[in-house]
């Protein structure tokens, strides 16, 4: 370990989960000599976000005011305990409701808080993460199940990379508010959620036995307030009264008892029970027969409490994006790289061309930062992947492509980013030809903030110049300079062609044809030259995709 990792201080972050049934919040110590986290406050507020209009599908005035008045209490307390930063996400209630993107930009204009959207899958993702964080899995597979409000994790994995992610649309509050009407749950009505949750499950669940080797059997793991209330509920029974429920058992024989005992209660009886959540009493049998249901369909015989999940996941995710985690979790921090190039061989791009493109716009980036902008790492790993992506649009028509290209980018699963960060990947890589943004455009209009706004303005422009310099999709063009001068309002661009017999006049041509959305977003002229001596050569691509 060096001096210098050894002496690096330790440093505060607050994550907040804005879930279907609640809020919640862990504030993490993390010391980056270890590296490791430990957490030193939590908060938690079950808020019923969920609970949506049943005419409109939006998100109900008093629920977002219950969300909104637990936010702020989560920041007063994160900025109490002098937290350097809040990352803050919201999952499938949010995620569906048609004013969801609303309610973030309320939070943010009221509280000053960013909460950031993510998919099933990479909600799945950081779940994952942040199991690993807290079990050793001893190489040996594991299936990772979180029942939420609004959806169901499965995850697959060895503690390597995940073998098998999938988020599913059956959740103990959607569930509970679709088809329990009764109290104590009738049979009918109990034969119906059995029914319906085998229905929506079997896909996924299909999907996941064809991952299993049979000679090397999964254990279970289970994350979330369901299952630990299960499990309190199943130890209480037993005259057990635990502190700590990481790592404590339950057994499908036992499940399947308490199961047995809760449909015969009212709500206000389950209240009673020892170890219910009052706020969970009312939703916590159909949470338990999604459980049941798993655990039946895969043989499993037991399952095992994992104390951290989504929260966790996050701290850890935001440990590898600042490059604070060099140990077994390593290989997480190329999931991203991996995610673009897998759909980039899905949808057949060129992918030698893509490279060479993200290079260049990754070369202009750092030749124009400080200088024309002042964006940083974020940004410029967000316009390396539009780079290598701004063609997948051929795959439906060559004609609009760059518009097909925004669809096919909005619209994947790409793990390692939130909604907003593919929402600015997909507009630049639809920028990277014809029209310049424009505030008429829908998925211009689709961006997030201000900020994100600016983001694609001033890359979109830099991607135009890259896709310029591959013209020919040849590797025309070995290396580029950029030279700024101030007094002239110039930018120089200084190129040396990988064969020195090479004119490279389309490249230069293609350059004149692209520099205008440049010139006019930063008021300066851009000139090109092709030069006989070597200008500083490109970044190479690998160094300029997320970590």
């Amino acid at each position: 370990m060096s001096a210098s990792k050894s002496a690096e201080p330790e440093r505060i972050l607050a994550a907040i989960d804005v879930g279907t049934n609640s809020i919640h919040m862990v504030v993490v110590r993390i010391q980056p000599a270890l590296p490791s986290f430990d957490i030193i406050a939590r908060e938690k507020d079950t808020v019923r976000l969920g609970e949506r209009s049943e005419k409109t599908g939006k998100l109900t005035p008093e629920a977002m005011a219950r969300a909104m008045a637990t936010l702020k209490r989560c920041k007063a307390l994160a900025e109490g305990l002098e937290a350097e930063e809040i990352i803050a996400v919201a999952t499938s209630a949010v995620r569906e409701a048609p004013n969801g993107r609303d309610f973030i930009q309320d939070v943010e204009a009221e509280l000053g808080l960013s909460i950031n959207l993510i998919s099933g899958q990479e909600e799945a993702r950081r779940i994952y993460l942040g199991v690993l964080s807290g079990m050793e899995f001893d190489h040996q597979p594991h299936i990772i199940i979180d029942i939420g409000g609004g959806s169901t994790e499965l995850i697959l994995g060895d503690g390597h990379e995940p073998l098998y992610l999938s988020s599913t649309k059956v959740g103990a509050v959607r569930l509970t508010d679709k088809l329990i009407t009764t109290d104590p749950v009738s049979e009918r009505e109990f034969e119906q959620l059995r029914g319906y949750i085998l229905g929506m499950l079997e896909w996924p669940l299909e999907d996941l036995r064809a991952h299993i080797n049979p000679d090397h059997p999964p254990r279970l793991v289970g994350t979330s307030g369901t299952i630990e209330t299960l499990v309190e509920l199943h130890l209480r029974k037993q005259g057990s009264s635990p502190n700590l429920l990481h790592g404590l058992e339950m057994s499908y024989g036992d499940l399947h008892d308490l199961i047995k005992q809760l449909r015969k209660l009212d709500c206000e009886e389950r209240r009673e029970m020892p170890g219910m959540s009052e706020k969970r009493a009312d939703i916590i049998v159909a949470g338990a027969v999604i459980l049941q249901a798993v655990m039946s369909e895969l043989g499993l015989e037991s399952i095992s409490v994992c104390e951290r999940a989504l929260r966790e996941g996050m701290v850890v995710n935001w440990m590898l994006t600042h490059s604070l985690i060099e140990d077994r979790l390593r290989y997480q921090g190329s999931v991203s790289r991996r995610s673009v190039h897998n759909m980039a061989d899905k949808y057949q791009v060129d992918l030698d061309s893509g490279e060479r493109i993200a290079a260049f716009a990754g070369s202009l980036f750092n030749q124009t930062q400080g200088v024309l902008h002042e964006w940083g790492p974020a940004e410029r790993e967000l316009l390396m992947a539009a780079a290598i992506l701004h063609n997948t649009g051929h795959y439906v028509s060559h004609s609009s492509h760059h518009k097909h290209s925004y669809y096919l980018v909005r619209n994947a699963e790409l793990l390692g980013y939130t909604e907003a960060e593919l929402e600015v990947i997909a507009n630049l890589a639809r920028y990277h030809r014809k029209s310049a943004p424009k505030k008429k455009h829908d998925n211009y209009k689709n961006l997030a903030t201000k900020r994100d706004r600016q983001i694609v303005d001033q890359l979109s422009p830099l991607l135009r110049l890259a896709v310029a310099l591959d013209r020919r999709r040849i590797g025309a063009i070995a290396a580029i300079r950029g030279v700024y001068d101030p007094d002239e309002k110039e930018f120089h661009l200084h190129l040396q062609a990988a064969n020195p017999e090479d004119d490279c006049q389309l490249e230069l041509w293609s350059l004149d044809q692209k520099k205008d959305c440049f010139e006019l977003e930063f008021g300066v002229r851009l000139l090109a030259k092709l030069e006989a001596e070597a200008p500083e050569p490109a970044q190479p691509v690998a160094a300029a995709t997320k970590s």
